[in-house]
């Protein structure tokens, strides 16, 4: 649900206040806990260090950006696989296709020294 249009989109005055000592093409990471914060054109550009709790995920800002938020581009939640019997299967073939695979291509590298 986005704001009222009578608001306005909210973008943290501290996100823009450290905008205004920078140029365009500037590298360097600019620090937010802000993830609240909507992407404005005056962003575009610039990168940001957007915090997700536990460290800073550096988000460069391009055009396609603006309008959403900064912690939209900083997942707060690893995704490590999907579990379960079907999946674990699934990893135990592809493991063992590829020890087959080494194996062959050790044979076949054994065959042209000889």
């Amino acid at each position: 649900m986005s704001r009222s249009i009578k608001k306005g989109p909210y973008v943290d005055p501290r996100v823009l206040k450290k905008l205004e000592g920078k140029k365009l093409g500037d590298r360097t990471v600019i620090k937010t806990w802000s993830r609240s914060c909507t992407v404005s054109p005056e962003m575009v550009g610039f990168t940001f260090g957007v915090h997700n709790g536990r460290e800073f995920i550096s988000v460069f800002v391009t055009e396609e950006m603006v309008g959403h938020k900064l912690g939209e581009f900083s997942p707060t939640r690893t995704f490590r696989r999907h579990g379960g019997k079907m999946q674990k299967e699934l990893e135990t073939a592809a493991k063992q296709r590829d020890l087959e695979a080494a194996k062959a291509a050790k044979a076949a590298g054994n065959d042209k020294k000889k």
